[in-house]
């Protein structure tokens, strides 16, 4: 069942010009509109890939899907898509929302860290787990973070947002580049000294049950994949015989010139 937005809060940073908004269960939700700059289906592939990281055990965003009725897209100007130097209109109806980490009001919210504080960060180890869901879904993005704390807190949470980009944005397809899907810097890998610190993630995806996909797929309302339900189908099989690849991806970035393990003991395999 669909969430409904009830208040527009403030647009958010990247390509698919997402907005900030408060819904009517109390929660405030990063929606993105069926016809944002980036694609229709990368609404799919964020529930999607956000599914699959709360289903392996990494700290994801609660998904929902946010109904953003017309009348509140007339009556607030914020909400229109900034293209070619044009505005325009989003299209109203079924959107994807990713809950925000932390309430406003409750904490702070970072999409940076610098080096100097990444030792605050309380879940290093599951960068680990990140890694391994975004080779096995392909993401052809950079891997995106937000760092959490609440009032008074010293320590942050990272919690892995956006998954936009998995399966190749629109394209639904699988390029795979040893540099594609991973965080921008090494430090966050510094703890990866061989193939147990990507447990119990990698583990979770390589037994991952088809049962758990398939009913995935049934919420995800038809506009966002245009109705295409053969291509829906032809991407989630792609996915189940992905599972079994994902070290072969990881070893890739591991011997890249990259040096992204340092602290890998042991030999490349």
């Amino acid at each position: 069942m669909a969430v409904q937005a009830v208040q527009h809060v403030r647009r958010m940073r990247g390509g698919a010009q997402s907005h900030m908004m408060r819904c009517d269960d109390g929660h405030y939700y990063v929606v993105k509109f069926q016809n944002n700059p980036q694609h229709t289906r990368v609404l799919v592939n964020d529930w999607i890939g956000t599914r699959l990281g709360e289903l392996i055990g990494l700290p994801v965003p609660q998904t929902a899907v946010v109904d953003v009725d017309p009348w509140l897209l007339e009556h607030t100007p914020e909400l229109q898509m900034e293209l070619c130097g044009r505005r325009l209109p989003f299209t109203p109806g079924l959107s994807f929302g990713s809950r925000y980490v932390i309430s406003p009001f409750l904490g702070q919210v970072y999409d940076y860290l610098p080096e100097s504080m990444i030792a605050t960060v309380r879940n290093m180890r599951d960068f680990a787990g990140a890694l391994a869901l975004d080779k096995w879904t392909c993401n052809a993005n950079g891997r995106q973070v937000a760092f959490w704390k609440k009032a008074r807190e010293r320590k942050f949470t990272a919690c892995f947002i956006d998954q936009g980009y998995c399966f190749n944005a629109g394209e639904w397809s699988f390029p795979d580049a040893p540099l594609r899907g991973v965080f921008g810097r090494n430090d966050v890998y510094a703890c990866i000294t061989g193939w147990d610190r990507f447990e119990p993630w990698l583990s979770k995806i390589e037994s991952f049950p088809e049962s758990s996909l398939w009913p995935l797929a049934e919420e995800i309302p038809p506009e966002w994949y245009e109705s295409d339900i053969d291509a829906l189908n032809r991407l989630l099989c792609k996915l189940l015989e992905r599972r079994s690849r994902v070290r072969e991806l990881i070893l890739d970035f591991k011997n890249s010139s990259r040096n992204p393990f340092p602290n890998w003991k042991g030999w490349s395999n």
